[in-house]
């Protein structure tokens, strides 16, 4: 008998399997061959504590210890730069203050990302706590400690039927049987929670496209900071040497295996074109995920009040790397009654009962 199985590879299945491993034993069973096929797997990899709502910089707060210490760290200094052209005041401002930036002379920005057009950059803010998160080995490690304690990691598992009886059983191309069943499918929780006669939670998966880049310019890019434009209506960061730009599209979409839409991507690469020199000449790849949301666009953590053997960890969004730590402790806290060291009102933000009211 399983005590818990996790349903979904991704970081929220990984970092709960992790967590509850210490307290029973976990089987982790992902619908693909791979771990972090979707969106775990297609992330911008930043952490930045000030980047979401309340109840999320409150996760990002208590998870930026384990990132930067645990096994050697996983995160290296970034930078976010915020450009704006001289319209974009207000909006400017509002998004500064929203990261804690501090205001940059626009020459200044200009020296530290040098394909910025003087005759467009009228606002420039900088961000020096931003990081690159190194997102697979995070998942590695986490995944390292299931089977360390004993778990098991399946792929090519993707769920068909889940019933219940004194205890779940889930049909996935072998027939589990588990004391708890953890709902961590990311886009797909919706539908792994009515396959189990659980409400759903209205979760909302978004499109976010990603266009790579040669080096613009033939610059070397390693220690340029990811730019953001005004309102996020696109970014740009280093990547192994290539340059990506996203138009930060957040279009809602059904749970699928997503890929870049041809126009949005086009018309995001024009606004990033609209406030730098090098144009864009040529796109080596391009790719989409999944960001998945329910209503008040937080995270959805612990037991569900209708049956406490079915546990959520879903509605990640865009945060699921920065807040894994504190996010998967908080699951096994709620899950086995040990007391979570987060206070009350983040926690009362990130339960599901704040959604069923």
């Amino acid at each position: 008998m399983i005590d818990f199985l996790i349903i979904g590879g991704g970081i929220a299945g990984l970092s709960a399997g992790a967590r509850l491993s210490q307290h029973g034993r976990v089987t982790l069973i992902e619908a693909e061959d791979a771990l972090g096929y979707h969106t775990s797997g297609r992330s911008a990899a930043m952490f930045e504590e000030s980047y979401g709502p309340p109840s999320v910089v409150a996760l990002n707060k208590a998870s930026a210890a384990y990132l930067r210490d645990q096994n050697g760290g996983y995160l290296t200094p970034r930078g976010i730069l915020l450009v704006g052209h001289k319209d974009q005041r207000p909006d400017f401002e509002l998004d500064a203050a929203m990261l804690n930036m501090q205001v940059l002379p626009t020459e200044e920005a200009l020296a530290r990302v040098p394909i910025l057009d003087a005759n467009k950059v009228a606002h420039a803010a900088i961000s020096t706590s931003a990081f690159d998160i190194d997102t697979d080995r995070l998942m590695q490690d986490f995944a390292r400690i299931i089977r360390t304690n004993g778990g098991e990691i399946v792929t090519k598992a993707r769920v068909t039927s889940i019933r219940k009886d004194s205890y779940w059983v889930v049909d996935a191309g072998q027939v589990f049987e588990a004391r708890n069943l953890v709902n961590a499918a990311g886009a797909w929780v919706d539908e792994i929670a009515v396959m189990a006669g659980i409400s759903p939670i209205g979760i909302t998966p978004k499109r976010r496209s990603m266009a790579r880049l040669p080096a613009p310019g033939g610059h070397d890019v390693s220690d340029w900071p990811m730019l953001f434009g005004v309102g996020e209506a696109w970014y740009a960061k280093p990547d192994a040497g290539k340059w990506i730009v996203s138009p930060s599209e957040a279009d809602p979409v059904p749970p699928q295996d997503a890929y870049a839409d041809d126009m949005v991507l086009a018309k995001g690469l024009a606004r990033y074109e609209e406030m730098v020199t090098e144009p864009v000449t040529r796109v080596e790849t391009n790719w989409a995920g999944l960001r998945s949301f329910v209503s008040d666009g937080t995270l959805v953590l612990g037991p569900d009040p209708a049956d406490p053997t079915f546990i959520w960890s879903a509605g990640q969004g865009g945060y699921g790397f920065q807040t894994s730590p504190a996010a998967s402790q908080l699951v096994a806290d709620l899950t086995t009654g040990a007391t979570p060291e987060l206070d009350a009102e983040t926690i009362a933000a990130l339960r599901l009962e704040r959604l069923r009211r």
